[in-house]
């Protein structure tokens, strides 16, 4: 579960200490906490929303559909530096549900606790420093499309070599999602293009090796050359990516397997996918002479 939450800014802090009426001029005289009380107060209200929104989220989540949260803290102020308005990340906490349940909330000071969890922040909250959230997941996309069941009609036999390209494509969607849902991840499927631009998103919560991943599907019958890998790495950066993974029916060239070993790159081939679908209860084969005699009977 990855919360974004919009923080108050220090202003919204209440300030009185205290009110006087003052008999001889009938009036009320209200005196104030000093700025120093009024940061402190500031940055334990902040510590306190992080620890009282998770614990909300675990007091709810009654069905354990989740292991961890992370809560983002942001906070929309005017930049002095530039006079523009800005919305910054300034806290981010990565809570598992077991450590967290352990915690007695009602004894804990609020920034210790947060310190204890390894929540990522400033020194002090109220200078309102950014800091990269510790994960942040957007899965919006226009292009996302539903998905289709293909894995369920796939029998011993079947050859995916000549699998139509577009349920090839929802094929390695439905089996990437079979990989990433028991970590609480997501698979979607774009529309489809044919132009070597991305088939799949994978967005995987888990703090260290999670992210989006772009996912590329080619039902060859020849070799994949390092142009396509050039291409997808090419698509990792414009997409802001993590990863990317490319999985075909085919096999892969020295140069492609050069070009993608020092980069956040996986080239999976056609007997690693068979094997995946295996992990999974799913059996299939890949012939790739006999699709080749199939499509050169078929002409172009």
């Amino acid at each position: 579960m990855v919360v974004e939450y919009q923080l108050p800014l220090e202003e919204s802090m209440p300030s009185v200490k205290g009110v006087t009426y003052v008999q001889s001029r009938a009036e009320l005289k209200e005196s104030h906490i000093s700025a120093r009380e009024k940061t402190a107060l500031y940055e334990s209200v902040l510590h306190q929303i992080a620890l009282r929104t998770i614990h909300e989220l675990y007091e709810a989540d009654e069905a354990g559909a989740f292991e961890a949260v992370v809560f983002n803290g942001w906070v929309d102020r005017v930049d002095p530096a530039t006079g523009n308005r800005s919305d910054s990340c300034i806290m981010s906490v990565h809570a598992r549900r077991e450590e967290f349940l352990e915690l007695n909330l009602a004894q804990v000071e609020p920034r210790a606790c947060y310190r204890t969890l390894k929540g990522v922040s400033a020194a002090k909250l109220a200078t309102l420093t950014p800091v990269q959230p510790i994960l942040q997941l957007d899965t919006g996309d226009r292009r996302f499309v539903e998905s289709r069941d293909i894995a369920k009609d796939l029998s011993a036999d079947m050859n995916l070599a000549t699998m139509d390209w577009e349920n090839f494509e929802h094929l390695v969607r439905e089996i990437f999602e079979q990989e990433f849902v028991s970590e609480g991840g997501e698979v979607k499927v774009t529309q489809a293009s044919r132009d070597g631009g991305v088939d799949a998103i994978a967005f995987d919560p888990d703090p260290i090796r999670g992210g989006k991943y772009v996912i590329q599907a080619k039902r060859y019958t020849r070799t994949v050359g390092v142009t396509a890998v050039r291409d997808l790495y090419g698509t990792v950066l414009h997409e802001g990516a993590d990863r990317g993974i490319l999985v075909t029916t085919a096999d892969y060239g020295a140069d492609s397997v050069n070009f993608a070993s020092d980069k956040p790159l996986t080239l999976i081939n056609g007997a690693q996918l068979l094997s995946l679908l295996e992990k999974h209860g799913h059996r299939a084969r890949i012939d790739i002479a006999e699709a080749g005699a199939l499509q050169a009977n078929q002409g172009p």
